[in-house]
């Protein structure tokens, strides 16, 4: 039988719970889950390096074997075929995030062959966004409750 892999791609600057809850959601159907960093060729105001991404990932799921945190460089859909994936994985907190996931699911099924599965966010965490979290820790707040703790 073949392996099911999954990706989970983005910028995760942070990875925060909704992050998080995505994987943790995910891990049930794939046998290998690779969560995919956007690599440092994105210029985004202030982003941590992608080592630094990256790690704090790694750390955090350091006990699922299952579980490979790898950097990317160009379409979503390539970074899936070098890895061995049919999957991708999204996380959807609203209408405008299932209007935009659904038209990338569209090119990149037509494209590649690739399917996209939409996760919804858990009620709790439809507000929480990396660029908000983001934005709370520029004007000091304390972030804590936005970021995944090690289980």
């Amino acid at each position: 039988m073949e392996m099911r892999i999954g990706v989970f791609v983005g910028s995760f600057d942070p990875f925060t719970v909704g992050h998080d809850s995505v994987v943790r959601r995910a891990l049930g159907l794939f046998d290998r889950l690779v969560i995919g960093v956007v690599g440092d060729q994105v210029h985004k105001p202030n982003m941590q390096p992608a080592v630094e991404r990256m790690q704090a990932i790694q750390e955090l799921y350091a006990d699922e074997a299952c579980i490979e945190v790898e950097p990317y460089y160009g379409l979503a859909v390539d970074f899936a075929k070098e890895q061995g994936a049919h999957y991708i994985i999204k996380g959807v907190r609203s209408v405008k995030d299932f209007e935009y996931e659904r038209e990338q699911a569209d090119i990149n099924r037509q494209i590649s062959g690739i399917e996209t599965i939409l996760l919804f966010s858990e009620p709790q965490y439809a507000s929480v966004s990396s660029s908000v979290v983001r934005e709370l820790q520029h004007f000091g707040r304390d972030i804590s409750e936005f970021l995944p703790k090690k289980k």
